[in-house]
């Protein structure tokens, strides 16, 4: 995949759990796009190649919601970064949530995923796709205008209350090498100050403007 790099490991767990040793599992992305989309050598992309769009429009055109709602997925969480310790580093959060783990694997192998696929291969720079787990039991959420992800290599410490969410990471499907362990949510009606980080270090921070928002139902339901 020229966005990122598998885990086969994690893959091959996710796709041979036994039903016992399975569930829900919450699918984290972090994207980052190209100016412009390149479906030059992707597989499958002849006849849907539409000229002189953006990486970001390519996604649009990947939106694979449609599919998520047949296997019983359901988009958790969607916006665009507008402030992060790394500039430039990423572009959008996603979150979605599957009923289990292999009807995440099962999905690339559908017909009508594929032909969607195409445009997120075509658009996407790079991203970082992490099946995580609630961490602890969680409170419902209360309503806000944006979410700061705060991912780390290290563990993190704090209970989820109103407007707070813990998630352990479990594995990275897709990514770049880094290894993730916990991943925390913090709703917010304003944009907070930053500090700097490293682009490419192990921790990722992140503001992103609320477009979907329905954790709060996933995360207690």
């Amino acid at each position: 995949m020229r966005y990122g790099t598998i885990d086969f490991k994690y893959a091959a767990d996710l796709s041979t759990r036994e039903p016992d040793a399975d569930g829900p599992v919450f699918m984290v992305n972090f994207m980052k796009y190209r100016e412009s989309a390149d479906y030059d050598g992707v597989k499958g992309a002849e006849g849907a190649t539409p000229a002189g769009i953006s990486g970001e429009q390519a996604d649009d055109l990947y939106n694979p919601t449609e599919v998520l709602h047949k296997i019983g997925a359901e988009v958790m969480f969607f916006g665009n970064v507008v402030a992060q310790g790394a500039e430039g580093e990423w572009d959008r959060m996603g979150i979605v949530k599957y009923a289990t783990r292999r009807s995440f694997i099962d999905m690339q192998n559908r017909r009508d995923f594929k032909e969607k696929h195409v445009h997120k291969e075509a658009g996407m720079l790079y991203t970082i796709v992490m099946g995580t787990t609630p961490a602890q039991t969680h409170v419902p959420i209360e309503r806000a205008n944006y979410v700061v992800f705060e991912l780390t290599a290290a563990s993190q410490s704090g209970a989820p209350d109103a407007r707070t969410a813990r998630l352990a990471v479990e594995g990275t499907i897709m990514g770049d090498g880094r290894r993730w362990q916990d991943l925390t949510m913090r709703w917010t009606d304003d944009v907070p100050k930053i500090p700097a980080r490293d682009k490419g270090g192990d921790s990722i921070m992140v503001v992103a403007k609320i477009s979907i928002d329905r954790m709060g139902k996933g995360l207690t339901s």
